[in-house]
């Protein structure tokens, strides 16, 4: 992508870790030092161990470009879990804005299949919506179940919905890349994988791939598995979920053996597919750079989403708790609406955040366009708490 950060290398507060002496590295543009400092202080709190880039656009243009050592280099790329759903629904709006879905049609019009066990007035509005209470299946998945987004389809089609479909929201966490995925396959006979890597992957040349070419393998770093405190892990199985509760199904704890979400974003049928809830994989700049061609123009071309899409897909779709997770409402159309955590961001502000702590995100008010990744898992898992200091010193330096 053009637009690189201006400014020199560098190497901030030096910072011995296993033996190595590791630092910040990279680039910022003027007036973006303070990202900078905020990184490096993040770095020497020993947060960021293990690895973590940054990079960041403002209208189109890269104004920070940052990485640590522990193993992730400028180049790396890791899993980034659910960071992926952006990507996929990215898919999803401009098959809207092109007319070629609409929203309020059944799904079961796209997908006959679907309709079994209740599910036939179901809208694509209310499926991206995560409305479709078909988080799962009874019994979970296999990792190589979980892989396929065709084999998760056909079983989810067969499973009865865990609540009335339309009449509450949840977290669709594995699931809803291969529900919306195969309403995109009936209606174009193209995978949203395929599309993602014709329509945006290859066209600006991201480092984000929904499918990791075998080619590329090398380059990928392997999530390591979260270090929590005696304290957090004393939190974290005190308050562990019923393998059966609604939680537990989402997150396929219901399974045997249980999924291990380490586990599976180091499994390489997942890679190679490119699972569309979770299985994409990338680097700081590749979820940025996707972010910054929604939102702004970018190597001449016009934004990827037009303001009328935005509108339709990013503010807030519906408030109330998630039967889930139990948190409040946080979802537009298969986009987080960001400015439910970070409130100095627009209204119309978009993106996800990943299990191991990735963040992605376009706030078309400020222009700017976010990514974060990190390769050691986070405590408690979804956006590392980092992750609220380093978006509020981007959108300082953007807009002051």
């Amino acid at each position: 992508m053009a637009g690189s950060a201006a400014g020199s290398v560098s190497e901030i507060g030096g910072h011995e870790i296993g033996g190595h002496e590791i630092g910040v590295r990279g680039t910022v543009a003027d007036g973006f030092e303070d990202v900078r400092e905020e990184f490096a202080a993040v770095l020497a709190e020993g947060i960021t161990e293990s690895g973590a880039q940054l990079a960041a656009y403002v209208n189109g243009q890269q104004v920070v470009d940052l990485w640590t050592g522990g193993g992730m280099a400028a180049g790396s790329l890791t899993g980034v879990y659910s960071v992926t759903k952006g990507a996929s629904h990215l898919v999803v709006a401009l098959l809207v804005q092109d007319g070629v879905l609409d929203l309020d049609r059944e799904v079961a019009h796209y997908w006959p299949e679907f309709a079994a066990e209740g599910k036939e007035r179901l809208t694509l509005r209310e499926l991206i919506g995560h409305r479709a209470g078909l988080i799962g299946v009874d019994g979970g998945f296999t990792i190589d179940e979980l892989a396929d987004d065709r084999v998760l389809a056909q079983r989810l089609a067969e499973q009865r919905p865990y609540w009335e479909p339309g009449t509450a929201y949840g977290y669709h966490a594995f699931v809803i890349g291969a529900l919306t995925g195969e309403v995109v396959r009936r209606v174009t006979g193209r995978s949203i994988q395929e599309l993602f890597e014709e329509r945006v992957r290859a066209p600006y040349g991201l480092d984000f791939h929904l499918g990791l070419p075998e080619a590329l393998e090398a380059r990928y770093a392997d999530v390591l598995p979260m270090q929590p405190t005696p304290e957090q892990l004393a939190e974290l199985q005190a308050n562990a979920p019923d393998p059966n509760s609604l939680l537990g199904i989402a997150f396929g704890f219901n399974a045997t053996p249980p999924t291990d979400l380490v586990e599976f974003a180091n499994t390489r049928a997942v890679r190679a597919l490119g699972q569309a809830s979770a299985g994409g994989v990338g680097s700081a700049r590749g979820v940025a750079g996707m972010y910054a061609a929604a939102i702004s123009e970018v190597d001449g071309r016009a934004p990827l989403l037009k303001a009328d899409t935005i509108a339709e897909f990013c503010p807030l779709y519906a408030v109330g708790t998630d039967a889930v997770t139990g948190e409040q409402d946080q979802f537009g159309l298969g986009f987080q609406a960001m400015g439910v955590r970070y409130p100095f961001l627009g209204a119309d502000a978009f993106g996800h955040s990943g299990a191991a702590g990735a963040l992605a995100f376009a706030d078309p008010g400020s222009g700017v366009a976010y990514g974060y990744v990190r390769r050691r898992y986070a405590y408690p898992g979804g956006a590392a708490e980092e992750n609220d200091r380093l978006t509020a010193a981007v959108v300082r330096a953007a807009t002051s």
